[in-house]
């Protein structure tokens, strides 16, 4: 893989370095400073940010990962559920 080629690709940083940077961000430094100390975009942290800055209610707090997460696999139970219950109709007419 040529140099080019890696640079395309791009970098991937695990998930405890995405949340010190935005530790880092929320401790006060600037985004422009992170990126430059980190060699990470500051279209990348803004990204990071988001994803990891909790969303408060009175029951307590979600990034909006997290919240995602929690919709997929609540897609994915509803689906099951449905699958269950067409089985369940099948063997009921037996």
């Amino acid at each position: 893989m040529s140099e080019t080629e890696r640079k395309r690709a791009g970098k991937t940083y695990n998930g405890e370095f995405k949340k010190t940077i935005v530790d880092l961000y929320h401790a006060g430094n600037s985004v422009n400073d992170l990126s430059s100390e980190y060699g990470v975009s500051e279209v990348t942290i803004y990204k990071w940010v988001k994803a990891f800055t909790p969303i408060s209610s009175e029951e307590g707090s979600l990034t909006p990962k997290e919240l995602a997460d929690i919709q997929k696999e609540n897609l994915r139970l509803k689906q099951e559920l449905d699958r269950l219950k067409k089985a369940m109709a099948i063997f009921a007419k037996k």
